[in-house]
Formats: structure tokens, sequence, C-alpha cells
């Protein structure tokens, strides 16, 4: 009996067609399965954390790739059917085809982005030519089981899901906790496509070697050196494609970048003469330019300074902007700053473009920084404060737009002391109008009057804020110890004024449940 002859159903295949005995050649074939059902698993993470890096739209994001990838598995399992005579042959191009798209899949994605600006076009396709491929797995794997080993169908099936599900599990937990954190998503990538061709050679060339022809053979080691000589120069080349493609994606020369476990922080700067325009991006946003960040931060933090500021809490503001403006009050006697990543407050201490701008804040003794999540920071203490600053991005994916909600608001309301204050930084209310009055309503449904006011900065626009106090609506004043850049009392209270085309919108809170914030930022912010 030959490879591509099952015969009858309780015999083995023959020896003579195996490298290996049927046991050791049925526990690697299932051995095989584990590493393909892992390594597709990767694929569809890849594709949705690197869309949530570049596009924000987490929820989005997945549902694209995990409906388009589902849809074309059925459309590869269909398309595995006429394959079957030539179940190894078939299977050793799968892989290797697999192997190479999926390696290549997070940089041609990247390149997509970054040069051609057609993301998701391409995401759709890179979703469906993985779909089909990995759907065109099972039943070649299949049918290769059965002739190592015929079996009743059922206990195939049970057989081989099994395995295939335990290497998903595997798959999903590898790539946040082992891929990401030592190779990047880039590189993760392309040792995940080594990992896949290797399975499959090892299938093809060691267990079912003696059932092809030299012909095959010959072809099939070419484009297996091929696609593994590709996957190689790839991962040689990877860091200076990135610096190069994350470059044409910023105005400016970009003078740091890292990848943490949470963003993708940036920092350019443009010199003209002794002058500089520093800039921070996160995940490819605009955090502040250091020409006029000075407008932002004082706005932010100095009218909710104006009464008593014994105890502050800042909740974002990793760059310790907010921080360094915090701390020209000397009666801030109790400063406390949590930011969700450790390699924000990294740099925010050692990067000598920030620590210039933030005067050293985040080294101060007076400051005590905490690297941990706002929403559960809060919930786990029991501490009260005078002022709360709520610094956090914008609420474009479900990461952030928690710390824009009903619940959360209603957390910052508890930890204030009776005469305490809050101010939210809250968006644009000229380009995202339902998102900065969402914020409003949002804040009043859990206990805090808002009061709104906002002012231009030029690097972000018309930008907006909310003003609360525990115990009451309270107006925006200015009492800093010394001279400020930009604020003043007159600039407070026109900022306090709306023009007719820029009123209040009545609009929804959002909750935990219903993150109403998040489809406003979607729609509106993805425009601005």
């Amino acid at each position: 009996m030959t490879v591509d002859d099952p015969g009858p159903a309780t015999t083995d295949t023959a020896p003579d067609t195996l490298a290996t005995r049927p046991r050791l050649a049925r526990a690697g074939l299932l051995g095989v399965v584990f590493v393909c059902a892992a390594c597709g698993l990767v694929y569809e993470l890849a594709l949705v954390s690197l869309g949530s890096f570049l596009i924000g739209n987490t929820a989005t994001q997945a549902s694209i790739v995990l409906a388009v990838m589902v849809f074309a598995m059925g459309i590869g399992s269909l398309a595995a059917k006429p394959l079957q005579p030539q179940s190894v042959t078939a299977f050793a191009v799968i892989e290797l085809l697999l192997a190479l798209i999926g390696g290549l899949s997070v940089m041609a994605l990247y390149a997509a982005f970054a040069y051609l600006e057609l993301y998701t076009p391409a995401l759709i396709l890179v979703a469906f030519v993985l779909g089909i491929l990995i759907g065109a797995e099972i039943p070649l794997l299949m049918v290769l089981l059965q002739r190592i080993r015929r079996q009743e169908a059922g206990s195939a099936v049970a057989d081989m899901f099994a395995v295939d599900y335990i290497g998903a599990l595997i798959g999903g937990l590898c790539f946040p906790f082992l891929l990401l954190p030592w190779f990047g998503q880039l590189r993760g990538a392309l040792v995940v496509g080594l990992v896949n061709a290797a399975a499959g050679c090892f299938l093809v060339f060691v267990i079912f070697r003696k059932s092809m022809s030299r012909t095959q053979m010959a072809a099939l080691s070419a484009s297996a050196i091929a696609v593994v000589a590709v996957l190689v120069a790839g991962l040689m080349l990877s860091g200076r494609f990135e610096i190069t493609a994350r470059q044409a994606l910023y105005r400016d020369p970009i003078v740091a970048a890292e990848r943490s476990a949470y963003q993708d922080i940036v920092i350019t700067e443009n010199r003209f003469g002794a002058a500089a325009d520093t800039r921070l991006y996160l995940n490819g946003d605009l955090q502040f330019s250091s020409v006029d960040e000075h407008r932002y931060h004082e706005t932010l933090v100095h009218p909710a300074m104006s009464g008593e500021r014994g105890s502050v809490l800042i909740l974002g503001g990793g760059d310790g902007l907010a921080l360094r403006e915090v701390l020209t009050y000397p009666d801030a006697r109790d400063v406390t700053l949590v930011e969700l990543d450790p390699e924000m407050i990294r740099l925010a201490r050692t990067d000598e473009r920030l620590t210039t701008l933030n005067r050293g804040a985040m080294s101060d003794p007076r400051a005590e920084v905490i690297a941990a999540d706002a929403f559960s920071w809060l919930r786990g203490t029991d501490r009260r404060f005078d002022v709360i600053i709520v610094d956090m991005p914008d609420p474009d994916d479900s990461a952030t737009a928690k710390l824009y909600s009903t619940e959360f608001y209603a957390m910052v309301r508890a930890h204030l002391t009776p005469t305490g204050r809050t101010v939210v930084q809250a968006g644009s209310p000229y380009f995202a109008p339902k998102s900065f009055w969402c914020v409003a309503s949002t804040m009043r449904a859990a206990g805090l009057d808002p009061t709104p006011y906002h002012v231009d900065v030029p690097a972000f626009g018309d930008w907006g804020f909310h003003l609360a106090g525990a115990g009451g609506r309270v107006t925006p004043t200015v009492r800093a110890p010394g001279p400020l850049r930009f604020l003043s009392p007159e600039q407070i209270s026109a900022a306090m004024v709306f023009p007719l085309d820029r009123q209040q919108l009545d609009v929804p809170p959002s909750t935990l449940m219903d993150p109403r914030i998040l489809r406003y930022a979607q729609g509106e912010w993805a425009t601005y």
C-alpha cells in the first residue's frame, strides 16, 4: 500500500512508505498539528495586535480579522478536497506558503500603512489568504493521519481537534507573554514563520520522505530553503525596515522610539536654530509639542489647583509635564502619579529631551510615581485627595474607553476630599463635539457637576477640559504661585465661553457596558 492508497480499514501504512514506525509517525504528525495550530493562532493575534497599535480601534480590527479568517478557513477546507490524492506534496506547499506569508504579514501590513495608506484593504487580503491556507491544513492532515493508521472517523476527528485546540491555547499564551516581550510584533511573526516551516518540513521530509519521488524532494527542498532564506533575511533586515517605515509616518526626525508592552512610544525633534520642536507620540497619536505644550498643561492643572491642594493625584501624564506644573506649588506635599506604562516612566526620567521639559519632575522626592492601571489602582486604594487630575489618552479603543466611563468617574469622586476638585482632559469640542460633551454627561451621571472650558493649543487645535468639585459645581480660577506663560484670570474666564456653533450637546453618558464615547471617538477622531 502507498501513502496515496488508504487500503483496508484496519491495516497500517506499509513500512516502506514511512521513514519511521507507524506509532512514532502518528505521534510526530499530531505534534505537527499542535505546532501548526499554535502558529495559525499567532498569525491571527499578530494581525489584531498590529491593527490595535496602528489604528487603535481594537474591537473593529479583531472583528475584521476573525470574521475574514474564519470565512476563508471554510473556503480553504473545501479547496483542500481535490488535493487529497497528493496530500503529502500539497501539505508541504501549503505549509511553506503559510510560513512565508504569515511570517511576512506584519512587515507587509506595516509597509502598507506607512507607505501606501492601504492598511485595511491589505489587512483583509492577508487575513483571507492566511485563512484559506490554515483551513486547508486540517483536511490534509486528517488524510495523512488516516493513512498512517486507519480508525473510526469520530475518533480521528477527536484526536486531531484535541491536539489542534491545545496548540491554539499554547500559541495564544505565547504571543503576549513570550513573543511580544522577546521579539516584538515584526520579528515575532518572522520567528513563528520559521517554526511553521520547520514543522511542515519535519512531517514531509522526515516522516513521509519515502512517499515522494526524487523530483518532488528536490523541488520541495529548494522551495523550503528559499522560504527559510527569505524569513531569515527578514529577521536580519527587520530593524532597518522598522526604523525606515516608522520614520515615513512622522514629519520630523525620530530621535527615540520604544515598543513597550502597551504602546509604541516615539519622540521626534525638529531643530531650527537654537530652538527645537520636540514631540511625543503614543501609537501614532500626538501627545504634545514642546512649542505649545505649556498651553495645554497650564490649563489642565492650575484651575484644579486653585483650592486645597495638599494631596494631589495625577492619573496618566506619564511624560511628567502635568506633574511639573503641580510641583510648582510648595504646599503640594503629597503628590502621586499613576501611569500604566513603566517604559514611559523610564523615558520621562532618563531621556534628556523629556527631563528638560518636565524639569526632572518624575524624579522629584515629593512625587510618588506608580506603574499601574489607573482603574485598578483606584479600586484598590482608600486614599482621598484634594485634587485629582485625569490626563488620559483619547478614548479611541476599548482599553482607554473604560477610563471615560460613569464607573470610573464615580471612583474618582469617591476618592476626593469633601472640598476636592477633579479635572479631566476631554478632547476637542470642535473636532469631536460628541466625545467632548459625552465626558460631561458621564461625569454628571457619576455625581460630578462639571464646568467645561477650552483653549487653543496650536498642535491640537481647540482643546477642552471639564472641572468639577466633590461638593458641587466650581468655577475655574487661577491662583498660581508664580507667573504662567499662557494662563491668566482673563484667559480662563474667556475659556468658559463657547461660540454659538459649539454649544453643549445632549448626549447619553458612557458606561463600561455601553461605551458610547468609544463609538463617538472612532467616528469623530478618526477624521481628525
